[in-house]
Parts: C-alpha cells; sequence; structure tokens
C-alpha cells in the first residue's frame, strides 16, 4: 500500500483556497461568502471499475461500475485497475460536504460549502474544508477497500462487544406497546440463554406521545415531544426496567429534530420540506435534543438510535440531494456540514460514553469517530423478500468495509413474519450472523416457530463469538453477492 496527499490540483476555481502538504484544503480570508470549491487533478484510470459511496444511507445501489463523468460519488471513490486499486476521499469530519466525479482523463472534488442552499459568510481567518487522502494498493479490492476508510477515519468509534437482539420495528411497524415488548424481550433472551453477553431490546418507532399511523403522508406523524410516552407504554422507564429484568439491555428510537411542540419560531428550520422540523443551527434546539438524549438515559435506556435527521434538514433522502429546495438556517455562518457535525456531537455529548449511539439516516462520512453503530442502507422488510434483498444484502457487502474502521455497520433487521419465506429471511439471518457486524432480529408472535427459534439461537451464538469481519467474494459481479468468505468458513446463498 502507497498512502499520500492527493494528486497535484490542475485548478481550484475558488480564490483563496489552496492544498496543503498533508491534503488540507484551505480556505483563507474572513467575511468570503462561499458556496461551492471545486479541484480539478489531472488523473486517467482506464478501463478500470468504480466504486463510490452513500451521502448517508445506501439504497440498494452500491456497485463497482464503469466511470461515469455525471456521477457524483460521496466522500470517496475506489478505483479497481489492471494491477491496482486506488482510493480517492476526504477524511471523515469534513467541514464540507464532498463528492467526486471521474472522467475520461480528469478527477474533479467538490466541496459544497454552503449553508444550506446559501453561501456561508465565512468568519474564520482559516477554514480548513477537508483533507484529501489517496492511496494505492496491490492485491485484493476488499482488503483493499477497509485499509482505506480505516486511512480516511483517524478515530474509529465502535461497540466493545458485539452487537445482536432485538428490534421490534418489522413486527410491529409502529403498532407496539409495553406487552409487546416484554412477550419480544422474553423471545430474544430465550434465544441467547448461555451466551457470554446479553442481548439488546430495542423500541423502535411507536413508543412517543404523537405517534400517528396513517397510509396518508399528511396525516402520519412519528415526531416529538419525546419526554412522554402513550397510553400503550404508560412509563418509559417501567419498560426499560422491565426489559432489564428479563434480561436485555434496553435501548430506545426517537427522531430528535421533529416535533409538534410549540417553540419560539427561531427554533425552525425555514426549508420547502416538511413542517415542525428544528433548526440545529440554533443554540437553543441543540440543548433542546440534550435534554431529550438525557431523559432517554435517565429513563435507563443503554443504546439510543436517532433517526431522520438528514431528511429533516434536506427535506430529500440521500439519493434524491439533486432536487432539494431552498433551506434556511437561522446561524449563516456555518457550513451544513458544521451544522450538522455541531448536531451529532450534541447527541453524543447527552449520552456520554456508557451509551451505545446508533445513527439512521446520519450522514456517513460525519457520523464516524462520533456513533458507535451506523445504519448504513434503507430498511430491509418484513413484509417484502426483495426489498430486503436489495437494501439489506447491498449495503452489508458494499459497505461493510468501514465496519469497524469507522463505526460498527449495521445492515438492518432480519423482519421474521408470515409474510417471507424461511428459506430466503433464514439466509439473510446466517449471512448477517457469521459478517462480525450488528444482528438484530424482529420476530412476529405467529412466526416464532420451533424452527425459527431454534435458528436464531444459532445465529445469537455465532454473532455473540465472532468478532471477524466476513468477506463478499462476488462482489465486483453483482449488487447482491452470494458467495462469501467468513470466521466460520466459505458459505454461499441463493438469495
Amino acid at each position: 500500500m502507497n498512502s499520500c496527499c492527493a494528486d497535484k490540483a490542475v485548478k481550484i476555481d475558488t480564490e483563496n483556497v489552496h492544498i496543503k502538504e498533508n491534503g488540507a484544503v484551505v480556505l483563507e480570508g474572513k467575511g468570503q461568502s462561499v458556496s461551492f470549491v471545486r479541484i480539478v487533478f489531472k488523473r486517467e484510470f482506464g478501463e478500470a471499475l468504480l466504486l463510490g459511496d452513500a451521502w448517508e444511507r445506501g439504497y440498494g445501489e452500491l456497485e463497482w461500475k464503469s466511470p461515469d463523468e455525471n456521477e457524483k460519488m460521496p466522500w470517496y471513490f475506489l478505483a479497481k485497475g489492471k494491477d491496482k486499486i486506488y482510493g480517492y476521499g476526504v477524511k471523515t469530519q469534513p467541514d464540507a460536504l464532498c463528492f467526486w466525479q471521474c472522467g475520461d482523463k480528469m478527477v474533479t472534488l467538490t466541496l459544497d460549502v454552503r449553508n444550506g442552499t446559501f453561501p456561508t459568510i465565512i468568519n474564520d481567518e482559516k477554514l480548513e474544508l477537508c483533507r484529501i487522502v489517496t492511496a494505492e494498493y496491490d492485491g485484493d479490492a476488499f482488503d483493499a477497500a477497509r485499509a482505506f476508510c480505516a486511512e480516511m477515519c483517524d478515530n474509529p468509534r465502535s461497540a466493545d462487544r458485539p452487537i445482536f437482539g432485538g428490534n421490534d420495528w418489522y413486527c410491529c411497524y409502529g403498532d407496539n406497546s409495553f406487552k409487546k415488548i416484554v412477550e419480544h424481550t422474553k423471545r430474544i433472551v430465550l434465544c441467547s440463554s448461555g451466551l457470554k453477553y446479553k442481548p439488546y431490546m430495542v423500541i423502535d418507532d411507536g413508543w412517543e406521545i404523537c405517534h400517528h399511523q396513517s397510509e396518508n403522508d399528511y396525516e402520519y406523524y412519528n415526531g416529538g415531544p419525546w419526554k412522554y410516552c402513550n397510553s400503550n407504554f404508560g412509563d418509559m422507564k417501567k419498560t426499560a426496567d422491565r426489559i432489564s429484568e428479563l434480561g436485555a439491555i434496553p435501548g430506545i428510537w426517537f427522531r430528535p429534530l421533529w416535533t409538534t411542540e410549540k417553540f419560539p419560531e427561531k427554533y425552525y428550520l425555514k426549508h420547502d420540506g416538511i413542517k415542525y422540523t428544528l433548526d440545529p443551527s440554533v443554540p437553543e434546539v441543540l440543548e433542546l435534543v440534550k435534554s431529550d438524549v438525557r431523559c432517554l438515559a435517565d429513563w435507563g435506556y443503554k443504546l439510543v438510535k436517532h433517526d431522520f435527521s438528514t431528511f429533516d434538514i434536506f427535506g430529500k433522502w440521500g439519493f434524491e440531494f439533486d432536487e432539494i429546495g431552498e433551506i434556511s438556517f437561522y446561524d449563516k455562518t456555518k457550513t451544513t456540514a458544521q451544522i450538522i457535525k455541531n448536531l451529532y456531537a450534541a447527541i453524543r455529548e447527552a449520552a456520554g460514553e456508557d451509551i451505545l449511539i446508533m445513527g439512521c439516516n446520519t450522514m456517513s462520512h460525519l457520523s464516524a469517530g462520533v456513533f458507535d453503530i451506523q445504519r448504513t442502507g434503507d430498511d430491509t422488510s418484513g413484509l417484502l423478500w426483495e426489498r430486503t434483498k436489495k437494501m439489506g444484502v447491498n449495503t452489508l457487502a458494499f459497505r461493510m468495509c468501514q465496519h469497524k474502521t469507522f463505526y460498527d455497520v449495521d445492515a438492518d433487521c432480519v423482519g421474521i413474519t408470515t409474510k417471507i419465506p424461511w428459506d430466503k429471511n433464514r439466509q439473510w439471518l446466517d449471512v448477517l450472523a457469521r459478517s462480525g457486524t450488528p444482528l438484530f432480529v424482529s420476530i412476529a408472535d405467529d412466526a416464532f416457530s420451533d424452527e425459527v427459534k431454534k435458528d436464531i439461537t444459532e445465529a445469537f451464538k455465532k454473532a455473540a463469538e465472532n468478532t471477524e469481519t466476513s468477506k463478499p467474494c462476488d462482489w465486483l459481479e453483482t449488487k447482491t453477492p452470494q458467495k462469501w468468505i467468513t470466521a466460520f468458513g466459505e458459505a454461499e446463498y441463493d438469495f
């Protein structure tokens, strides 16, 4: 492996931007209003295959493919040539939203340094926007991808034990309750009997006081306030205590930036997206978020899963970023990346060091080193096998290089219901159990057969004892790899 800072730039389209010897891209000059910085490098890869990353979660689209100069590759990309694998990226925790484009003879790095959709008024004399990293590798492409991710993240953060257990979303889909969580926990604990580590039981969306189910998007609501629960639960501390008494570790979901609670007008984000969105550039909003996280911790939850913040800020999912409407933050002096980083830091600070933080729909490069676990793909399913295959298998294979090099990679749950044939779901369960990544299952009452119980018990045993990351063998040829090398030997699946 040869690692270095980026090739010599042939063009930088913004004045007072310089690239240092260590790869740092520095904007000098207080008082400027800046939107984008573009840096062009002369580079030709020939007939290479390229693999890019995703802004937040993957949506089943990740794959090795031929260069397309119009395609935006967030954060980093890998190029597999005839003899070498090349990595082009930026260090994690940049102060800009960064993406790469690769043409026939040029590579372009674009730094989005806007404040929402407006130029940022730069208050710093010198602002390091990002730090460019390039490297080249011999040998296996997956090993190269893991090595390059480690090169981009100086301070990865992950759990100090294997993560496995339950999450009720794919068997309840928001129609949960104290009673249902207790029964789910009993099933999870039963399948974990005799293991070195306790399982987690994560209460997902549906516990909050203002949860409203509806097929109409305009009537659906799953936001705050977060210091209260609905009558299906009655007392969230009591629920956490009961989970603990049964032998599991309690976890909980929340959506930090969406609330119907009434606040001063300045607290709300001005954008074309959803109403009720709090503005994370407002200091008082960050204090509210910290207060909510501390409340969850005081109730006794040891894993906090926070969701939707990227969608709530941008009004779009990651794959829709080219369609973002107008966004105006209260604080005009910080880039969007800085504002998001401050939100993540506030959540981390409030949780402390003893609570695991899982980011879902959170920006990947800005999460690395801050959150312990990252949901790296869109939702799997307890209803449609094709969705699990598309979202789950794809993100497990193509973002597993980030496991333990950025955070713990969570490819999402096994949704165990009678809607999905067990011969399919069993394979998803097995590939996760062997992978060394977190394993969560959602078990519907009427799907918990003796066969399912036996398979989950074996899967939890594998997950609890394995710390070795598995490898997709055929990921250069397909979006849904079926051949894997694992700590338990080679495995092949019929997805």
